[in-house]
């Protein structure tokens, strides 16, 4: 994986564990992505969304301080930004209409985060 597989990408991050959130922020930067966020909160997330005309891909903490990050997963979806969930909890938590996405376990291994960010980001051409 070369160190700038991501050059020209915005990556939103959303992640409520400080530890985490600055670590992908960090492992995505390195890879040349620009990053949105790291935001903690759900309504810092759909503050972030609203903010920005062009977000490429999406990592998604399940769980933020509680609220569950489904609602804010729907709104990608419906703007067509490809995204992966990370998550602590056992991959049954996601409703059903998300099985088919990227779980990826926490801590993510950084060549794992950036693989994942490299492979979701042709799934935006093809959303459309």
């Amino acid at each position: 994986m070369t160190e700038q597989a991501l050059t020209g990408s915005r990556v939103l991050v959303v992640e409520d564990e400080y530890y985490l959130a600055d670590e992908a922020r960090s492992i995505l930067a390195r890879a040349g992505a620009e990053i949105i966020g790291p935001v903690p909160t759900l309504p810092q997330a759909q503050a972030a969304l609203d903010a920005n005309s062009v977000i490429d891909v999406a990592l998604l903490d399940v769980s933020l301080r509680g609220d569950m990050v489904y609602a804010l997963a729907d709104a990608l979806e419906e703007r067509g930004v490809p995204f992966a969930f990370a998550t602590g909890y056992d991959v049954d938590v996601l409703p059903d209409r998300f099985s088919d996405r990227t779980v990826l376990e926490k801590p993510v291994r950084p060549e794992q985060l950036i693989q994942t960010i490299t492979n979701l980001m042709p799934a935006r051409d093809a959303m459309g």
